[in-house]
């Protein structure tokens, strides 16, 4: 069985700011809309975190966090509880949950499990259980009974981060939520690491900042062509005077990003290129290549974008969707207008200001359809979200 594929499931937070109780399916393209303070990022914040406990890095994640404490649900939850599910095949379910409880200005993983799931019962075996206090055990094919660890285990981080790499079930879902990604708002000034040269270094992603744009590129260049070309074909699209991208030489080993346009006898440089363009630019390329992580995390990513470009954005999503399961966050009526209502979660607040999570396609919205779209009806208050 191959417990390094498959895609997450289902999403389960309990306690998280006003995420009191909440459960997402999670779909290959998954686009949370909803007015500002609502549980948009909040959904995406625990599941960095998740990544960053998948690393060993719990503690400086929920540090980023500004402590537990500052994340729990304000006189409603004295712990965090997390579960994530993630498909291995269409009978078989790795079940992972994870609770933590403040403990002065630090926190105790409370309780920790990876157990698997073949339809239709639970499979007895146990892959790997913690609880507080260092008693862990994991299931041992071998003699066929839970074994208590050998290996050194350091409490304060989860047990999946420590588990060695023999045990095919934690390591291969460790691997793909460590290795999962996360992107805000793309900084834009003029000394942003994006405007900037950069060495000439191997990189399949673009980087968090834009710091490896032009290595992603130049890297896509010259060894996956196919991929280039799209981003310069999506580029020729998005912006009908863009002939091609070029990689002048600055110093040994720097490059600079040139952009050509037609009927100009020298290239922009990355300095001179406008917000959208190189938001679109960074957007383009990190939705294009080779390298995508089995998850994504984008935050507000049409932020400065024409509603041209933003309906472009949304077909590399569901392209990208294909190889990297994306989840998205934003408050534009625009980016809902190119969306399809099963790619929609509408976040919304209950009478108790809590955050309540919906998929638009389980709203009764098809009579609305017929004459609206999506982003009409979330203006005039069909979809929810608005407050």
């Amino acid at each position: 069985m191959d417990y390094s594929s498959g895609r997450f499931e289902r999403l389960t937070i309990r306690g998280f700011r006003r995420l009191l109780d909440v459960s997402l399916e999670l779909r290959p393209l998954t686009v949370l809309i909803g007015a500002n303070g609502c549980g948009k990022t909040s959904v995406l914040d625990v599941l960095a975190m998740l990544s960053s406990s998948a690393q060993e890095k719990l503690g400086s994640a929920i540090s980023d966090l500004s402590g537990l404490s500052s994340v729990l649900t304000y006189d409603r939850a004295d712990e965090l509880e997390v579960g994530l599910t993630s498909e291995i095949s269409k009978a078989d379910t790795l079940s992972y949950w994870l609770k933590l409880r403040p403990r002065g200005v630090g926190y105790v993983i409370q309780f920790e499990q990876l157990i698997e799931q073949q339809a239709p019962e639970w499979k007895h075996q146990l892959h790997l259980t913690a609880y507080e206090g260092g008693d862990i055990s994991y299931f041992d094919p071998g003699r066929n009974l839970l074994s208590a660890v050998t290996w050194t285990h350091k409490q304060s981080e989860t047990a999946l981060s420590q588990t060695p790499k023999m045990f095919p079930a934690p390591e291969g879902f460790r691997r793909r939520l460590a290795t999962s990604t996360s992107y805000q708002i793309l900084r834009v000034d003029r000394r942003s690491p994006v405007r900037l040269p950069q060495p000439m270094t191997p990189a399949e992603l673009p980087g968090k900042d834009g710091e490896d744009l032009i290595s992603c590129l130049y890297s896509m260049r010259e060894t996956n062509r196919d991929r280039f070309e799209a981003v310069e074909d999506t580029l020729r699209v998005a912006f009908p005077g863009f002939e091609r991208l070029e990689f002048p030489a600055v110093a040994a080993g720097t490059l600079g990003l040139g952009w050509r346009e037609r009927g100009v006898s020298k290239s922009f440089y990355a300095h001179q290129l406008s917000e959208g363009r190189l938001r679109f630019l960074w957007l383009t390329a990190l939705l294009q290549s080779p390298g995508l992580t089995p998850l994504t995390l984008l935050d507000e990513p049409d932020v400065s974008l024409h509603p041209q470009l933003i309906s472009l954005l949304v077909d590399q999503f569901r392209e990208a969707s294909l190889r990297s399961q994306l989840i998205v966050a934003t408050h534009s009526d625009t980016l809902i207008r190119f969306l399809r209502p099963e790619e929609v979660v509408v976040c919304d607040a209950d009478d108790d200001g809590m955050t309540t999570l919906t998929r638009a396609d389980k709203l009764d919205l098809d009579d609305w359809l017929k004459d609206y779209s999506l982003d009409e009806l979330w203006r005039n208050g069909r979809l929810g979200a608005r407050s």
